[in-house]
């Protein structure tokens, strides 16, 4: 919190991961800081609360995940949300892609951690592993670009250039491709709405791979579809499906539990924890701490 409001600090940088970044997110918004955003689980839990501050203290939020600074720079030219038909987020598609259910029922930890093509965190790429991570990003898109879920679509694809598309109402479907490299989206947060010279090597067209787009197995990954669930419920769903994310994938990576455990259990937090519309901020605090209590009582 006094990190997120230093008075000497025009940009904050909301990396933590997880649901320990709403408040020091808020804190720096009521700054009127420039909040580069990579911490997804702000938008997920508040987006509603998150951006109405941004609205009245005037900050703007520019997004750091690789999938939002592509759908970002995509709308630079839009004069009009009403333009879009829909935002079309890019998936890996993780680890396990192409697996069967009854396949991922004996995947280990240090199966789930190997990325194809990202370094990252242990929970985000188990998140990718559960395709959780895609389904948290859907709902941050919803919120920070205000469509509604029927807007927000995925595509399952392997090479990681294609960062993220925008179709538009007239057919026109515009893309920003890149190398799997995060610096290029760290360092637009932080130059917008100019662009620095970046020293990374840049994306060679004529030597990646042939570029390839699937549609997303559902029943194979429930995550995804939990999450567009809890999107089209709204209220405090979305809270409710991080804290149990966020406690099931804990345990995954304590091997309390085994990979198919975690759509199970955020399920079944779901069920157990009754839903609140327009919720304040503390409202959303004790929607988290009900749903991760929900999966501890189920191990």
């Amino acid at each position: 919190m006094e990190a997120a409001t230093l008075a000497e600090a025009d940009t904050v940088v909301t990396a933590v991961v997880g649901m320990v970044g709403l408040r020091p997110t808020l804190a720096a918004i009521r700054s009127g800081k420039r909040i580069a955003l990579a911490n997804k689980e702000t938008l997920v839990c508040a987006g509603e609360l998150v951006m109405a501050e941004a609205d009245a203290c005037r900050a703007e939020i520019v997004p750091v995940d690789s999938e939002h600074s592509a759908i970002f720079q995509c709308l630079q030219g839009c004069r009009d949300r009403s333009e879009i038909r829909r935002l079309i987020l890019t998936c890996s598609g993780g680890p396990f892609f192409g697996k069967t259910a009854a396949e991922l029922a004996d995947v280990t930890k240090a199966d789930a951690l190997r990325h194809p093509n990202w370094t990252m965190g242990p929970k985000i790429t188990v998140d990718c592993a559960t395709l959780m991570n895609k389904g948290l990003e859907v709902i941050e898109a919803m919120r920070l670009y205000r469509l509604p879920l029927e807007q927000v679509s995925v595509a399952v694809h392997r090479q990681s250039i294609v960062h993220s598309l925008v179709e538009f109402r007239d057919g026109a479907v515009l893309a920003q491709l890149g190398t799997p490299d995060m610096r290029l989206p760290i360092r637009y947060a932080f130059t917008w709405p100019y662009r620095g010279a970046n020293p990374a090597e840049p994306l060679d067209l004529l030597s990646c791979p042939p570029l390839t787009f699937a549609a997303p197995d559902r029943e194979a990954f429930p995550c995804l579809q939990l999450a567009m669930d809890a999107a089209a419920r709204g209220g405090t769903a979305c809270a409710i499906l991080n804290g149990a994310n966020e406690a099931a994938v804990g345990l995954f990576l304590q091997e309390r539990i085994g990979f198919c455990d975690i759509p199970r259990l955020v399920a079944a937090a779901r069920e157990a924890v009754p839903v609140t519309d327009n919720p304040a901020l503390e409202e959303i605090l004790e929607a988290d701490g009900l749903a991760r209590r929900a999966v501890f009582d189920r191990v």
